[in-house]
């Protein structure tokens, strides 16, 4: 369960640098995660086939999400969502 919860933080951590449109190059990226660049694109891999229109931007010399997107993993109180949901 443990290499689970490591792999979703990753996710985690890949999106919140997509989004600021901070990861640099793949090798840079790769370095900042501390990870290699082929963990970095299986990684990646993963993320597109949850849908994350994710690609690498020449100009911005960045990975960025082609349009906006969101990402959550996690239980949350249904009370505070306003309401019952059904199953």
């Amino acid at each position: 369960m443990n290499i689970l919860i490591k792999q979703i933080e990753l996710i985690e951590r890949v999106d919140r640098l997509v989004r600021m449109q901070a990861t640099g190059t793949p090798d840079d990226f790769a370095y900042k995660l501390g990870i290699s660049k082929t963990k970095l694109y299986r990684i990646i891999n993963v993320m597109k086939q949850l849908g994350a229109p994710i690609e690498y931007d020449h100009n911005l010399q960045s990975f960025v999400y082609e349009k906006a997107v969101g990402f959550t993993v996690g239980f949350f109180d249904k009370e505070r969502m306003g309401g019952r949901m059904s199953v």
